[in-house]
């Protein structure tokens, strides 16, 4: 990407590794929002998520000079956090996620939640709080493999084509983690749309129809590497 008076992405990927030692902070800033809220919905609470993005971030800073631009610079990016998240939920085997804290996805779940007087209507907010907390913790419970093509395709409105790039896999293998996922939150999200689980559910329909949320969560707690 170009930002408007400013270098590309993959012209800031280069200036780092050539010394440059603003560079990569200038990259990340611009991907930030984006790469925390995959590493939130991946780990499933804030503390794995910043452990996790941490994690990417040093291996992406270390890793720079290795980049060959067969892929886009935020591809690239998004492939080494999810795979520095992927890595953690396997060695501590990290499953039960926890409720958002109250400032992540709050200004996404405003706007279409509010009053006739401008204000939220406390009601409608805290069922769209509580369905969130539901799905985060329902995708905790999928293998992590699963859950991150779930994050990627469904929450985050990758296309399979671009997930696939992320995670190092065939296409048909996120189709195939993407069904499966569906498959075991179905009866979830049967009960979070008031419908009851009559083993019919369309496996194929994406889980972004509960929880997904077009601007990516803000906020990540940043660390020094």
């Amino acid at each position: 990407m170009s930002e408007a008076g400013g270098r590309s992405d993959a012209e800031l990927l280069r200036a780092h590794v050539e010394g440059d030692t603003d560079a990569f902070g200038t990259l990340f800033a611009r991907h930030r929002d984006r790469l925390w809220a995959v590493a939130l919905r991946t780990m499933g609470n804030p503390e794995d998520a910043a452990d996790g993005l941490q994690d990417g971030l040093v291996a992406a800073y270390r890793r720079a000079g290795s980049f060959r631009g067969e892929a886009a610079v935020t591809t690239w990016l998004h492939r080494v956090v999810v795979n520095a998240c992927l890595d953690r939920l396997r060695s501590q085997k990290v499953r039960a996620a926890q409720p958002l804290p109250d400032d992540v996805d709050e200004h996404a779940a405003r706007g279409s939640l509010v009053t006739a007087t401008g204000e939220p209507d406390p009601a409608d907010v805290a069922v769209a709080d509580e369905r969130r907390a539901a799905v985060l913790t329902a995708l905790a419970t999928l293998a992590p493999e699963q859950r991150a093509a779930l994050v990627l395709v469904d929450m985050e409105g990758y296309s399979v084509a671009e997930a696939a790039e992320m995670l190092g896999c065939a296409e048909g293998t996120v189709k195939s983690r993407c069904s499966r996922g569906r498959a075991r939150l179905a009866p979830l999200l049967g009960v979070l749309r008031g419908t009851p689980d009559d083993g019919n559910h369309d496996v194929g329909e994406p889980v972004r129809s509960v929880e997904h949320r077009p601007d990516a969560p803000r906020g990540p707690p940043v660390r020094d590497a």
